[in-house]
């Protein structure tokens, strides 16, 4: 028979692990994704949040990247592989140029900022204090390689659309550059959900803003007053109401992301007794989706990580830091009740349009992306394993682990990648910037 102090060794070992395992439950309940014990979990996760880059391999792991959207996306559309595969071979110290069409209020000047502040380059752009502009030039050359509001300016004319762009920039590069070799312009943009960017536009234009100084130049000329009435008298439309900026039938904040992309000399430009209202929606739907779809490049303000992600594989650069996560925004904190929510949606009707195929076709390249991304790390670490196997059957000593040089990008570049290629990134988020 055991004496009170042989049990009181034996009690208290137990009575600790069941605390432990009481306490477990509270901390770690079942089906937590919180708590981590596997070695290798435990180290990704520190890695995320300790240091600025990581192993190439383990970069884009972080399950936070697939968290808003399925493993497998169906897609409504009928895209085809040359429509997902937007790698460019984009070379900076040639004649190629990334032409930034800058949509009001979908997060483009943050972007624009990383643009020109946030990827590692040989030569970064010159960003002086309290400058605006930043110079962007090719390695050794007085050549700019980004055409932008914060490299060249607004150029062709405040918030320049497709049909401005497409027929201003080459001229303009023209007369800023002396050499006159044939350039490639790779385009790109950001895209943001219709209501939210709508909102956005409202709380700007209440606050003062009016971008009258805009061109809106098509065909030759700007618009006439009768073709494009303004919505207010006075210097500005400040402390406008929502059902007063709603009610406004010219007001350009309606359908803006589709005008912006589309052809508008398709459609007469701004004189709207060319044709029909109905053909005329059909056209500038379906050219906005094909300019869209055939740009470079683009990104979506509510799925930043995937941007950043998506980005970085199209043109084979690295930004330095991570895209931020801004939670609150303007748009995001006005209550809306379901009866005004759809008059926005019904104004924006081909905005709405576009942006489900964008948000598809976004998904889609991304989920085409990665996968292609893992069968080629998958690849790699099998054709590594035959050539240790052969070594070792050769009897031959193992030298140390060697990652190629210096290509950081290009078709299957995670080949090549140094461990210091990849920046950590955010969440996701509904909106980028806070203030606008």
């Amino acid at each position: 028979m055991m004496d009170d102090r042989s049990s009181k060794l034996i009690l208290v070992p137990i009575l600790a692990v069941l605390f432990v395992m009481i306490g477990y439950q509270y901390i770690c309940p079942a089906g937590s994704n919180s708590c981590h014990f596997k070695t290798e979990e435990k180290l990704r996760g520190v890695s995320l949040l300790s240091s600025s880059y990581q192993d190439s391999d383990d970069f884009y792991r972080d399950q936070d990247l697939e968290d808003d959207s399925p493993a497998k996306l169906p897609s409504k559309f009928n895209f085809t592989e040359r429509d997902l595969d937007r790698h460019v071979e984009f070379n900076i110290k040639g004649d190629d140029v990334i032409v930034f069409l800058h949509i009001q209020k979908t997060g483009g000047t943050t972007f624009g900022r990383h643009l020109v502040r946030n990827i590692r380059l040989e030569q970064p752009c010159d960003c002086k204090p309290g400058q605006k502009k930043c110079t962007c030039h090719r390695p050794g050359k007085e050549e700019s390689w980004l055409f932008s509001r914060f490299s060249t300016g607004w150029s062709c004319g405040l918030h320049a659309d497709w049909t401005e762009l497409t027929n201003c920039v080459p001229v303009i590069m023209d007369k800023k550059e002396a050499q006159r070799n044939k350039r490639n312009f790779y385009y790109i943009t950001m895209l943001r959900d219709p209501v939210s960017r709508y909102l956005s536009e409202w709380k700007h234009v209440q606050r003062g803003a009016t971008w009258k100084t805009a061109l809106h130049m098509c065909d030759g000329r700007s618009p006439t007053q009768d073709e494009l009435p303004t919505c207010y008298s006075g210097d500005d439309w400040s402390g406008v109401t929502l059902t007063e900026f709603m009610n406004c039938p010219s007001n350009l904040a309606n359908n803006r992301q589709v005008r912006m992309l589309a052809d508008l000399s398709l459609v007469g430009c701004y004189n709207l007794t060319s044709m029909n209202e109905s053909q005329r929606n059909q056209i500038l739907l379906g050219s906005a989706m094909s300019n869209l779809k055939n740009m470079a490049f683009y990104g979506l303000t509510e799925f930043q990580r995937k941007t950043q992600y998506l980005f970085e594989r199209t043109f084979s650069l690295r930004f330095i830091s991570a895209f931020t996560q801004i939670n609150s925004t303007r748009a995001a904190n006005v209550d809306l009740s379901e009866l005004v929510r759809r008059r926005i949606e019904e104004l924006n009707f081909l905005d709405v349009q576009l942006y489900e195929y964008a948000k598809d076709l976004f998904l889609q390249r991304f989920q085409f992306t990665r996968q292609r991304e893992h069968q080629e790390v998958r690849l790699k670490r099998r054709e590594e394993r035959r050539w240790l196997r052969e070594q070792r059957e050769q009897g031959r000593p193992w030298p140390t682990k060697h990652r190629g040089g210096g290509n950081k990008g290009g078709r299957g570049g995670l080949e090549k990648e140094t461990d210091n290629d990849f920046p950590t990134t955010t969440e996701d988020y509904t909106s980028q910037v806070a203030h606008w």
